[in-house]
């Protein structure tokens, strides 16, 4: 079985999305473009961020819970990430208003690498 993934956790961040999970029930994250906060990822409620077409699942994160927290990032920021791989780590700080991890006094981040070819050959086996 191939376990190839465009996204993934660190077992900080995890630990804290099950803390999270605990408080604000099914939680998701979505890579933000910019803006107010940077290029964050933002964690909500599950279904508080509204997804649409206009948005690419990047896959799910397993942080250790029954139910994995899918990840997703508008596509035309997919297009210029697409061949990086996207860490999902926390550090200490203030994040976003947005994200419910702010109240923690840390702030969710993204640590990136290039896809390997083999990666890619995986993720995107028709291009």
């Amino acid at each position: 079985m191939d376990t190839t993934t465009r996204v993934d956790v660190t077992g900080e961040a995890a630990a804290l999305v099950r803390r999270l999970t605990g408080v604000h029930g099914p939680l998701m994250f979505h890579q933000s473009g910019g803006c107010c906060d940077g290029s964050a990822p933002m964690c909500y409620p599950d279904g508080d961020f509204v997804i649409s077409e206009a948005d690419v699942h990047l896959g799910d994160l397993d942080v250790g819970l029954e139910r994995h927290v899918p990840m997703y990032m508008s596509l035309s920021q997919f297009r210029y990430w697409r061949y990086t791989h996207l860490t999902v780590d926390v550090v200490p700080g203030r994040g976003a208003g947005f994200s419910v991890g702010a109240p923690e006094g840390v702030r969710f981040l993204i640590r990136s690498r290039m896809l390997t070819e083999v990666e890619l050959a995986v993720l995107e086996p028709d291009d």
